[in-house]
């Protein structure tokens, strides 16, 4: 198996296995996010539940859509069999990333963590939406290598619940800091990981594809 192969496998067990938790736990666990909304506290709007639900459900719904959707561009196996298919699917990532981006633009003011926390979703959402559109750009004017370093890129904010929450857990119970501004440090460290972890795999990308190439 190439090395480009077992990155792919490794990708796919780790996109999987977040869908499902996602999916269960959102839909099935806690459908309530009793859990979630429980650090909920001090927010300077007030919270109107039914409607808050109803929009993280849909952001669920899409994310886990773009982290699918994007997953199978990956695949060099699809993009030779049906290029087609990778276009479609190519445009089914950039609506469900803008789904995402909107309904998380409507969470953002009731962020665990107040303002900061917001802002620094309000800023991660227009990261990844520059990101994700200069990838579209650089595909539409042919720019093929450009394109793919762009997706992995912007494929890497799809990952962005899991790293927030990972971070909180690790500064939380691991350091003991108040879970409000752990989880406020979350989200910045997630966008400092999701700019600079792509980037690593670009460049380990860059070999692998040369060696192709020849």
């Amino acid at each position: 198996m190439s090395k480009r192969n077992r990155l792919f496998g490794l990708l796919a067990v780790v996109s999987i296995v977040f869908i499902v938790y996602a999916l269960v736990k959102n839909y099935l666990v806690d459908p309530g996010a009793e859990s979630f909304l429980s650090h909920k506290t001090g927010l300077k709007r007030e919270l109107h539940l039914s409607a808050w639900l109803s929009v993280m459900r849909v952001h669920v719904a899409f994310a886990c859509i773009a982290m699918a959707a994007g997953l199978l561009n990956f695949s060099n196996r699809l993009f030779e069999k049906s290029r087609k298919f990778h276009r479609i699917n190519g445009y089914v990532y950039v609506m469900s990333v803008l789904i995402v981006i909107i309904t998380s633009g409507y969470m953002a003011p009731y962020a665990t963590g107040g303002t900061a926390a917001s802002m620094g979703f309000n800023l991660l959402n227009l990261i990844w939406l520059g990101i994700t559109a200069a990838a579209l750009v650089h595909i539409r004017q042919k720019r093929i290598v450009r394109h793919r370093n762009g997706m992995i890129r912007s494929y890497a904010f799809c990952f962005t619940n899991m790293s927030i929450h990972l971070l909180t857990t690790v500064l939380n119970g691991g350091f003991g800091i108040d879970y409000s501004n752990a989880y406020t440090f979350g989200v910045y460290g997630s966008i400092v990981l999701l700019l600079i972890v792509p980037g690593i795999v670009v460049r380990l990308l860059r070999p692998i594809r040369a060696q192709e190439n020849t």
